[in-house]
């Protein structure tokens, strides 16, 4: 995995398109969280009412508070995303994880059939004086 791999063309502007959309969102996040910060402060006096500056920065930091809350859901959809992007392109880990398991399960076979054979064989042993046993006994 520690080789570069070579992405065909439509990957590679859908991951540039991903990288996009990551910065965007955290632009928006981290623009929105400033502004809101920003709102905070009390001016000094200007030409409209207290009241009036007030519910004006109530009603900016809903709006910027609900931006963020939409860039962050943009986010997790981002992820969502790169997940799926991951799980359906990158056939290599597949392969290598399906290789494994493969490898893994033909040991336990082999490991069973080890265990099958030495069992086979101390069933054939006890059978066979189980059987000389019946046949020497005056009981048959």
């Amino acid at each position: 995995m520690s080789q570069q791999r070579v992405l065909p063309q439509s990957k590679e502007t859908l991951l540039q398109s991903f990288n996009k959309r990551l910065k965007d969102d955290i632009k928006s996040i981290m623009d929105n969280f400033t502004e809101i910060i920003k709102t905070a402060k009390i001016e000094e006096e200007t030409q409209v009412s207290r009241a009036t500056q007030g519910e004006q920065d109530n009603y900016e930091m809903h709006v910027r508070a609900a931006n963020i809350v939409r860039a962050g859901e943009s986010l997790m959809k981002l992820v969502s995303d790169l997940k799926q992007f991951l799980i359906l392109n990158d056939f290599p880990s597949v392969n290598e994880a399906i290789n494994q398991r493969s490898q893994q399960l033909h040991g336990l076979q082999e490991e069973c059939d080890k265990k099958l054979i030495a069992l086979r064989d101390e069933i054939s042993i006890d059978l066979y004086e189980l059987e000389e046993e019946y046949y020497s006994s005056r009981y048959k």
